[in-house]
């Protein structure tokens, strides 16, 4: 497009890139100069405005980029040659007012009309995106100056592009669960990074988790928390609403991540949320009451953890459901010959660790059921109570373990036991959180077989 089209009672408009942003149009001998554009900038007698151009913040506002610059004043545009930011330029984009006024509007779009989310400093003199630019695209800003002459506010149009990626693999995220899917309350969202990304990496982090979007209908504030080097997960303050709708976008694509290392295109997710179904074990009292959106739909007799196997305390999500699970003791470190072992055929399991807690059906304990703990950690109640559980509840449900003597779910290692860390702990998980302290670590994983 022409540029003589945006030429109407325009000003002078200076682009510098870099370590230049701090001067103004007056002569250097840097070499990151440019005559020409300096002399544009002189001979424009009726010049209104200066604003510079930077995207180095991440290099802590010092790039040696050239200077570039486009000339607008009075009836007639003067422009230099078309402009693309320095490779090393990845940090959030700033137009900065260099000359008397005020930036009375900052507009940012994208190639695709799509509009850049960006602040306002206190004095209206400068203007930052929220977040670095992606690699290799184009953007048109369009300004309006205030007081910066006599007559009526300027009004002025740039566009530039970032530099494009250099060659290299690209950091992309697989998001979890599936997409599509319906699930409880209690199901974190999950991202899996492609390549580790440690936490000594200067605003590494934090460049992935601002490009990490999730966003719910209706709305609930969340965190992301870095689980390892390459897992995320994230959650609300409290469960998700029921009946909810989550969409999760990467923002990665072409974002400069550190290190050289640029991200790469990912695939949304969205899912839906169902009604909130609560299975909560009284483990002092041998009971399992079941809620629906607050609403008690069964209070069920249970076996849970005998001395040795004790059930695990505090909040689990359900991890899945099996119709038919064969259960033996060796899975769990217990010795054929040992008069603990076991080896069965269980029914209507529904998974809550991955180690192999399950709440299912227990027959062989039906008289101590409701009364005394005999199992090997598992939940045990009547076949009719598994399965009328099993097809009430859905992966995600929440599984609430109180006035038990096990140890407490752990958070990561073993299942999802995010809710058992209050909200403070899981902000202190967030590179962004302002009380952010450090990065939670991933514990060892347990055994892996189903217990009993």
């Amino acid at each position: 497009m022409s540029s003589r089209r945006y030429a109407r009672g325009w000003g002078a408009l200076s682009l510098a890139v870099g370590a230049v942003l701090v001067s103004t149009a007056a002569p250097s001998q840097s070499p990151d100069r440019d005559p020409e554009g300096e002399r544009r900038v002189a001979a424009s007698r009726d010049a209104t405005a200066v604003v510079a151009v930077d995207g180095c913040a991440a290099d802590g506002g010092l790039c040696s980029d050239p200077r570039h610059s486009v000339v607008l004043g009075g009836d007639r545009v003067l422009t230099g040659r078309p402009f693309t930011l320095g490779p090393k330029a990845t940090g959030p984009v700033e137009l900065a007012l260099r000359t008397p006024g005020v930036l009375a509007d900052v507009t940012l779009t994208d190639q695709r009309g799509h509009r850049i989310a960006g602040a306002q400093s206190a004095d209206h003199t400068r203007w930052t995106s929220a977040a670095p630019l992606p690699a290799g695209a184009r953007y048109a800003a369009r300004l309006v100056v205030d007081g910066a002459g006599a007559g009526a506010a300027r009004r002025a149009r740039l566009d530039f592009r970032t530099a494009p990626m250099p060659a290299g693999e690209r950091l992309t995220v697989t998001f979890g669960p599936e997409d599509g899917g319906t699930y409880g309350v209690g199901r974190p969202v999950t991202a899996e990074l492609s390549r580790p990304v440690p936490e000594d990496v200067p605003g590494a982090r934090r460049a992935v988790e601002r490009a990490l979007d999730v966003r719910s209908e209706p709305h609930v504030d969340g965190a992301w928390h870095w689980v390892d080097p390459v897992t995320l997960h994230y959650r609300p303050r409290t469960y998700w609403p029921a009946h909810a709708t989550i969409r999760v976008h990467s923002g990665l694509d072409g974002i400069h991540i550190g290190g050289g290392l640029y991200g790469g295109p990912s695939r949304p997710l969205t899912f839906t949320t169902g009604a909130r179904i609560e299975a909560v074990t009284d483990v002092s009292a041998h009971r399992m009451a079941v809620f629906r959106d607050g609403r008690l739909l069964r209070t069920v007799p249970v076996t849970t953890g005998k001395a040795g196997y004790r059930t695990r305390g505090g909040v689990k999500v359900v991890l899945g459901k099996e119709p038919l699970v064969r259960m033996r003791g060796d899975s769990i470190g217990i010795a054929r010959g040992s008069t603990d072992f076991y080896d069965l055929k269980v029914r209507w399991a529904t998974r809550v660790t991955w180690s192999g807690e399950y709440l299912h059906a227990a027959p062989w304990s039906l008289d101590s059921q409701g009364s005394e703990d005999v199992s090997h950690g598992c939940t045990g109640m009547s076949t009719e109570d598994a399965a009328w559980l099993f097809h009430t509840v859905r992966e995600g449900d929440l599984v609430r373990v109180v006035n038990g003597y096990g140890k407490p779910m752990t958070p990561f290692d073993n299942g999802f036991g995010d809710w058992n860390l209050s909200w403070s702990e899981w902000l202190r998980g967030s590179s962004l959180a302002a009380d952010a302290t450090g990065t939670a670590g991933r514990p060892s994983a347990g055994a892996l077989g189903p217990t009993l």
